[in-house]
């Protein structure tokens, strides 16, 4: 059985507010936009054999946060900005590279 999605990628953007680590206090939802927008400025984002992005809640790996994951290969990334997300979008997206500098599990 094939995946429905090409890539379905995962933000965490879980916010704490008891002061402990997560994801929401590093950028991820601006993060999460930002790879929404360029993926349709690609025109890779869609339906079926394409790449959604989604806003997810806690993914539970805080501590390694910001995190991202991108199915079906379930691969976990870490990122700090724009341009974290354009080579995950360029390597692993588009050319089915993955991004060892930004992986969380290797």
């Amino acid at each position: 059985m094939s995946s429905y999605y090409q890539h379905h990628v995962f933000f965490c953007l879980n916010q704490r507010d008891s002061g402990e680590a997560c994801c929401g206090n590093h950028n991820a939802a601006k993060m999460q936009e930002y790879a929404k927008k360029r993926c349709k400025q690609l025109g890779i984002a869609g339906g079926e054999g394409r790449v959604r992005i989604n806003k997810a809640g806690c993914l539970n790996r805080c501590e390694l946060g910001p995190v991202l994951v991108v199915y079906p290969e379930a691969v976990w990334y870490t990122f700090v900005d724009e341009q974290d997300i354009d080579e995950i979008i360029e390597s692993h997206l588009l050319n089915g590279k993955p991004v060892e500098r930004l992986m969380v599990d290797r």
